[in-house]
């Protein structure tokens, strides 16, 4: 097949890229920006066009003669970025994209959303029904960008949304890198009980899922989680990345009631302690708050879907390519931390 992919020089998009060309498909991708793996997909065959999908043009010159679209650029890990560059691709791009694979008669388009669009999950296990309630403007663009696919739908056209949850692997160089990091010094700094759920899904797994969504007939207009077998929670995660690191993680805890009694000042201090910047540091609190915990039922029920990674294979991998790319040092840190 003849398959476009935005943003295919990111992180999961190399990966979808590189198993659709180990299939023997004819892969070009549209970015506006090179990625860690622009030298290995060209090698392998992928034609690799420079544009972005907020430029109309641009995305019609990439959609011509196109069977297949996987849409998956975004601005995600750009947390600096204004408001308009997350509606201007999510929103915008997305329209543009839509527009173009309706006028070049695209088989079928995967439109790649996140599981943020639901926000705080109050009763877990949520599902592709549980309530759109984003809870940052990434998300929100994204939600806004599902609207678009629901007006394109309307008219007809055959197109499948993939919510993943939090995805991992070798080739993320943004949020999983900074747990390592944190982990590999032996302590991690928790904040709050740590009983919040986080729900994983290895790279390769979401592949799988990105492969049968653009084959089986009956996924058109149908949304899917893409998610691991099970949720785990943050302590747990914590522990499990340790362990595949080698080594085992002194989890100190800082209560909420903590956080909100600190001044500017000392947030900024735990941030150099953490080695990030203090707007990235408070962007990531809300990463200790956010219960996100869903059942993966319908992807296995009308694809097929069934991870095939497990989380502690999963996490070793991802470290093993961490430490072989020099992100990570060669063992695990024993770090004393005085509270």
């Amino acid at each position: 097949m003849r398959i476009l992919v935005t943003g295919g020089t990111g992180f999961v998009g190399a990966h979808l890229v590189r198993r659709l060309l180990s299939r023997g498909h004819d892969v070009t991708t549209l970015d506006r920006s090179p990625g860690l793996f622009d030298d290995e997909l060209r090698s392998l065959g992928a034609a690799m066009l420079v544009g972005s999908v907020t430029e109309a043009a641009d995305v019609d010159a990439a959609m011509a003669g196109q069977e297949v679209v996987y849409h998956l650029a975004s601005p995600f890990g750009d947390i600096l970025e204004p408001d308009a560059a997350y509606w201007a691709i999510e929103v915008d791009g997305t329209r543009n994209v839509l527009e173009a694979a309706g006028r070049h008669s695209v088989r079928r388009v995967v439109h790649c959303s996140t599981q943020g669009v639901h926000g705080i999950i109050a009763d877990p296990p949520g599902d592709e029904d549980s309530p759109i309630a984003p809870r940052d403007y990434y998300c929100y663009s994204k939600a806004e960008g599902e609207k678009v696919v629901q007006e394109f739908l309307a008219r007809g056209q055959d197109i499948v949304i993939v919510r993943p949850t939090s995805v991992y692997g070798p080739g993320d160089i943004r949020g999983w890198l900074k747990l390592y990091r944190m982990a590999a010094k032996g302590w991690f700094l928790m904040i709050g009980d740590g009983r919040t759920y986080n729900h994983p899904v290895y790279v390769e797994n979401l592949v799988d899922l990105f492969e049968l969504v653009a084959v089986v007939p009956q996924a058109k207009g149908r949304t899917y989680l893409a998610a691991d077998e099970e949720p785990v929670t943050l302590a747990q995660l914590v522990r499990a990345v340790g362990s595949a690191l080698g080594g085992s993680v002194r989890i100190v805890r800082f209560p909420w009631y903590g956080v909100a009694l600190m001044g500017a000042t000392t947030v900024e201090a735990v941030s150099r302690r953490l080695g990030l910047k203090p707007p990235v540091f408070r962007r990531r609190l809300s990463w200790f708050k956010t219960n996100r915990a869903f059942r993966i039922d319908r992807a296995r029920r009308e694809l097929g879907y069934a991870p095939r990674v497990g989380l502690q294979e999963g996490l070793r991998r991802t470290a093993a390519w961490y430490r072989a790319q020099g992100y990570l040092v060669p063992a695990m840190a024993a770090v004393s931390l005085l509270v």
